[in-house]
């Protein structure tokens, strides 16, 4: 048969997106035109959510009175098919025997969840799972020390931040920001509750991602100058607010409850700032946060799905995203023009602007860089957790016919596109 490819193209680029036309030259080779240079473009097309879904299945699905099969019923070409979603216990796949690639070495894939490092260690170390993510920072020399098991370190960038919604008072006021980002010790807080190799950010971007940590360093830590800034904006007693978080162990955030209490603590005793602590469920925590409807503090973080300084700058400050309530060009602009520049070193003088507006604006206070790990039994080959993208399954072999991995938390979909929620990545 002939090959007929389609193409898609835009009437112009003021839809806002990137893509002026995509166009099927032929079965294996597709062709993008871009509306403006992105030399992050191949990273992002390799990235889990840019996977293929087939026409027909999207039209059926994409809308509201099938809102359910979207998001828990997927499809695709992978070596694995869902077979079992038992919502709140586990979620099975077994063997796709249409794949077109090498069979996986094994039958059936299940994927468990438990919030607690603790629990997830002692399942493995009992034999009911055959990889964990995630393990306490605490557990890190148990594990290194039981010839049992396996201890993967995991090279994923990643950032947590104490944000604030500027569209709500007292954060629509700059100076209120300032005093938030002096007045917390965040050397504390990494000493801590993480693990050894956690680091102080000096930047909203790791410094292992080039432009990451160009411009001025981020605030030192100074109480009194915290209190008096927040004194001189209003607020001489503090004031009293909220810090919401979602009770979901990543490598940014290994303790999520004892750092809420941390900041929590270190609000009260450096600013004279009350704020009530509350979890909220993950998913609507997500919805909540990303769409900057919380009025109070919270905590959140991003680890890197590609290589690139655009993941974390262009993602969490575009014009577009209302995370931080009104957005600033001041750090938009030149995070545009950055974006567009394949030579990192004729891209540094627009992040050092984008990186010195951050510093000066402050929509949020990067609290730590995570160092994080995965753990496996020993008797599994080819136990591995990837620095970007979604962990390769089909390549493991847990010598048995069935291999449980046990993850953070429960996926709130298994919609690939979403990529707001990393839980949801994995399976």
């Amino acid at each position: 048969m002939e090959f007929e490819g389609k193409t898609v193209a835009a009437e112009n680029c003021d839809y806002g997106g990137k893509i002026s036309s995509i166009v099927a030259v032929d079965a294996y080779t597709v062709e993008f035109t871009m509306c403006s240079p992105d030399p992050a473009f191949p990273q992002k097309a390799a990235f889990t959510p840019f996977g293929i879904y087939p026409e027909e299945w999207l039209d059926a699905n994409a809308n509201e009175a099938n809102q359910e099969t979207l998001l828990r019923s997927p499809v695709g070409t992978g070596p694995f098919a869902l077979e079992n979603w038992a919502s709140g216990e586990s979620i099975t796949f077994k063997a796709y025997d249409g794949y077109w690639g090498d069979k996986p070495a094994y039958d059936t894939l299940v994927f468990r969840w438990a919030t607690e490092g603790a629990q997830r260690l002692l399942e493995l170390q009992s034999g009911t799972v055959d990889q964990i993510t995630n393990p306490s920072p605490d557990d890190y020399d148990t594990i290194k020390d039981d010839p049992n098991l396996i201890f993967i370190p995991v090279a994923n960038p990643n950032v947590l931040y104490l944000a604030m919604t500027n569209t709500f008072e007292p954060f629509d006021d700059v100076n209120v920001r300032k005093a938030v980002a002096m007045g917390i010790d965040r050397q504390r807080i990494v000493d801590n509750f993480y693990a050894e190799g956690a680091t102080v950010p000096s930047h909203f971007t790791p410094c292992s991602l080039p432009n990451g940590c160009v411009g001025d360093e981020w605030y030192d830590f100074d109480a009194a100058a915290a209190k008096q800034m927040l004194a001189d904006a209003g607020y001489p007693d503090g004031f009293e607010t909220t810090i919401y978080y979602r009770d979901v162990f990543r490598g940014y955030l290994p303790e999520p409850g004892l750092v809420a209490v941390e900041v929590q603590a270190q609000l009260e005793a450096n600013l004279g700032i009350t704020a009530e602590v509350i979890v909220m469920e993950s998913g609507e925590f997500i919805d909540e946060s990303t769409n900057g409807r919380l009025d109070g503090f919270y905590l959140l973080g991003w680890g890197a799905d590609y290589p690139h300084v655009d993941n974390f700058l262009g993602y969490h400050f575009a014009e577009t995203n209302p995370q931080y309530g009104t957005t600033f060009p001041e750090i938009y602009e030149p995070l545009v023009a950055g974006a567009k520049i394949g030579d990192p070193a004729e891209a540094e003088a627009y992040y050092v602007e984008a990186n010195n507006a951050i510093r000066e604006l402050v929509p949020m206070v990067p609290l730590a860089n995570g160092a994080s790990a995965s753990a496996a039994l020993a008797t599994v080959e080819n136990a591995h957790f990837r620095p970007f993208g979604a962990p390769l399954m089909a390549k493991v072999d847990p010598g048995k016919d069935t291999f449980i991995y046990m993850q953070n938390a429960e996926p709130i979909s298994l919609f690939c596109q979403d990529e707001s929620d990393g839980e949801s990545l994995a399976p």
